[in-house]
């Protein structure tokens, strides 16, 4: 099927779709629920929508969905009831307003929310409260956007698969009987069930892009400093970051011009403003060279996503990008982020898990005990890995703007498996060995986004990774959003979100 012709048939399926749920009106999302997040922006600002009215249609489809899903685990609707009155009584008095003025958006229940409940999915933190909002929250606040509440996370973000003990699992709503994948698994269900129009999130070893991969989303992770962490304990750390997912590339990079841009208290910080990822990401590609990988250096993949990922070649041809097949080496991340990823956990969480050493899940807590045996000099090794890849990273996307590799390494699984054990026969000794093909991209420290690929035979999302040049963010954006123009699979909703089995009875 020629890609014209591949593009409007998923077009027609998702139309299709959209018109089947419609014919019961009254169990059917509220449309607003699926409308762009920068649609949605737009008719707040023209006064054709209040913000409580977007609030109102979102509670509603909240209220079918999100029982099913478990994607919000902390809705606070009255306190979202008064901040919309509050921010239409702000237009009415001609107040300045902010990009994202109106917009209900859901944190991931790492951030920090002054006055909402923060859990971290540990019980230690079950009935925590913060004084302060998080810096992400923050800026989405300032730039308008209206809390409804805290989306589901793993046991203090560890982990791809999004469980805890407090709240129990978020399920894939493409099949309630898969996992979402996370760390913001939460998020990335919220979105594409339409509970949310943006969401944010982090990242560390996947937990933007996996999610954004297994529910059909998309997810960006940007380059370290993008979006300044003040409070980080190893302020020159370049293992995780904070950033956005969205329907669309357009909507994420516009929530994202709201949350990245410098600051002072982080060494790590990116002069650059926020507003420069509001600008229309249009770009022609003709003769961009795209790397497109090979195994990883012996890295397992499942068949049905390596063959969806593979006949996404194509696709970057028909954009005019010439297409080799090529990769750098990436012995040294396996060195780099296992060591400082262990090293990380251990200084965050070693203290209390001597004083809770019950609290924590088994696979968290071998981590944070691997990373208290570490010495000086197993540090010194991993910091020279780390600096190893970096170097040889950059030096690879010299030759070529982009790297294309699959999100995940198998599509999503079920969800009472907290990781799988294998891939394609590869017995994996550690709950983080079936997401190289992310981590792997973190120890570079380089931006990549995570854009829908299609689905398995089974009806399955798969994702396609975007790897852009160092401080490219934008560029990442703009090739990811221009694939997302070609394919076009970014359109298939859960049907679940869309009509309420239980609700038609």
């Amino acid at each position: 099927m020629s890609d014209p012709t591949r593009r409007d048939a998923l077009r027609a399926l998702s139309t299709a779709s959209v018109a089947g749920a419609a014919l019961d009106a009254q169990n059917a999302a509220p449309p607003l629920c699926f409308m762009s997040a920068i649609e949605m922006a737009r008719l707040i600002r023209a006064k054709k929508l209040s913000a409580r009215e977007a609030l109102a249609a979102h509670l509603k489809q909240i209220e079918r969905v999100n029982p099913k899903v478990n994607a919000i685990v902390t809705l606070v609707a009255e306190m979202a009831q008064a901040a919309a009155a509050r921010a239409d009584e702000m237009q009415a008095r001609g107040e300045k307003l902010g990009p994202l003025h109106g917009l209900p958006v859901a944190h991931k229940d790492l951030e920090e929310t002054r006055g909402i409940r923060t859990t971290f999915g540990s019980p230690l933190y079950r009935d925590f409260i913060p004084a302060e909002d998080s810096l992400v929250v923050e800026r989405m606040r300032r730039a308008g956007a209206i809390t409804i509440g805290k989306t589901n996370t793993p046991e203090f973000g560890a982990g791809s698969q999004t469980f805890n003990q407090v709240f129990g699992a978020t399920r894939n709503p493409y099949d309630l009987t898969k996992t979402c994948g996370g760390s913001s698994g939460g998020a990335a269900v919220a979105l594409v069930c339409g509970l949310t129009p943006v969401a944010s999130g982090s990242d560390a070893g996947g937990s933007l892009r996996n999610p954004a991969a297994f529910c059909n989303v998309a997810g960006f992770r940007p380059s370290i400093g993008r979006v300044p962490n003040p409070k980080a304990p190893f302020a020159w750390s370049t293992y995780a970051t904070s950033g956005c997912l969205g329907r669309t590339v357009a909507d994420l990079a516009f929530a994202f011009s709201a949350i990245a841009g410098p600051d002072a208290r982080d060494p790590l910080s990116i002069a650059d403003p926020g507003e420069l990822f509001a600008r229309p990401l249009g770009r022609g590609f003709k003769g961009a060279r795209v790397a497109f990988f090979k195994d990883l250096g012996g890295v397992p993949f499942d068949p049905r996503v390596r063959a969806i990922v593979d006949g996404h070649r194509a696709t970057f041809e028909s954009l005019g990008c010439i297409v080799e097949q090529a990769e750098p080496d990436f012995a040294p991340a396996e060195i780099a982020f296992r060591l400082l990823r262990a090293w990380n956990t251990a200084h965050t969480h070693g203290d209390q898990l001597r004083r809770h050493p019950d609290a924590y899940k088994a696979t968290l807590k071998g981590e944070i005990e691997a990373g208290l045996r570490l010495s000086g000099a197993d540090i010194a090794r991993a910091e020279t890995a780390h600096s190893e890849m970096w170097r040889g990273f950059q030096a690879f996307l010299g030759k070529y703007e982009y790297f294309v590799v699959p999100t995940s390494q198998l599509p999503p699984f079920d969800v009472t498996t907290e990781y799988p054990a294998e891939i394609a026969g590869v017995k994996f000794a550690n709950y983080i060995d079936w997401m190289k093909s992310c981590w792997y991209i973190s120890a570079t420290g380089n931006p990549a986004a995570s854009v829908p690929g299609g689905f398995t035979a089974e009806g399955l999302p798969v994702g396609v990774q975007i790897v852009g040049r160092y401080q490219q963010d934008f560029a990442v954006l703009q090739m990811a959003h221009a694939f997302e123009e070609a394919t076009g699979f970014g359109g298939k909703r859960p049907y679940i979100a869309q009509v309420s089995a239980t609700d038609r009875g």
